[in-house]
């Protein structure tokens, strides 16, 4: 199995000869920021599964659609909240057909795509996170799911997202989980790692990847050192830069 941290929240896993990525858009799309990673091409028979978890711009990106026309064998996974009429897919010169490629889901629901299974959560902002079975893989994107825990708000709000976020991550408690792919967003200050450190505190994920962090990855090595429990340290995935690949023997 390798992972490659694309750029962001994206992230690339290649299992066997399938492909799944998670929240792709192209690196220009977020004003005030210019993220270089790319994926890869594959050959065009290649199985891919392009997830999206909400249609915010730093998660999606209607261009990924344009990949129907390459790859004859993907599929779309989107949270329910991305729409993509025929009308507006003719407007923006994509093929309405593709639609019958893409399956919309919400949260706290379960569901089957070719190979793979699908389990949703309710994210603490938009959309949904995803925990995906495949051929005894098992990964968990969080899309927007994090404790953001914020100064300006009070206490009354940030606890209620703190017991939110805390409601879903305790559903993974019993689950087996190969990578995870969890926020750090450095906007939340002397918060950043409290979303992260409550995962790691509660679920047994091998590899656990920080995202989110706006091209900021300073302040990992540090949080890790910050760790009193040697084993969650060395769970956590040190990101230093974009298309980033890490290679894992599959047990």
């Amino acid at each position: 199995m390798q992972i490659v941290f694309v750029h962001h929240s994206c992230f690339l896993v290649e299992i066997d000869d399938t492909v799944l990525i998670f929240d792709y858009f192209d690196g220009d799309r977020v004003k005030g920021f210019h993220f270089q990673g790319k994926i890869p091409t594959y050959a065009k028979d290649t199985k891919i599964f392009m997830f999206a978890s909400h249609s915010h711009a730093d998660h999606y990106d209607m261009d990924i659609l344009r990949l129907a026309d390459q790859y004859e064998n993907i599929h779309y996974i989107f949270s329910k909240d991305i729409r993509i009429s025929p009308n507006f897919l003719k407007k923006h010169g994509i093929d309405p057909q593709v639609r019958e490629r893409v399956t919309f889901v919400k949260e706290n629901a379960n569901y089957e795509v070719g190979d793979l299974k699908i389990e949703t959560l309710r994210s603490t902002d938009a959309g949904v996170a995803f925990y995906v079975s495949y051929h005894g893989i098992n990964l968990f994107h969080a899309g927007d799911l994090n404790d953001w825990r914020m100064e300006h708000v009070g206490e009354l709000i940030n606890g209620k997202m703190r017991r939110a976020y805390r409601h879903e991550i305790n559903k993974l408690k019993k689950k087996p989980i190969h990578a995870a792919f969890v926020a750090c967003d450095p906007r939340l200050g002397e918060y950043q790692f409290d979303g992260i450190t409550y995962f790691l505190e509660t679920t047994d994920a091998e590899y656990v990847f920080p995202m989110h962090m706006w091209q900021k990855y300073s302040e990992l090595k540090d949080f890790k050192k910050k760790l009193t429990n040697k084993y969650m340290a060395e769970r956590v995935m040190e990101i230093s830069h974009e298309n980033q690949s890490f290679l894992f023997e599959e047990s």
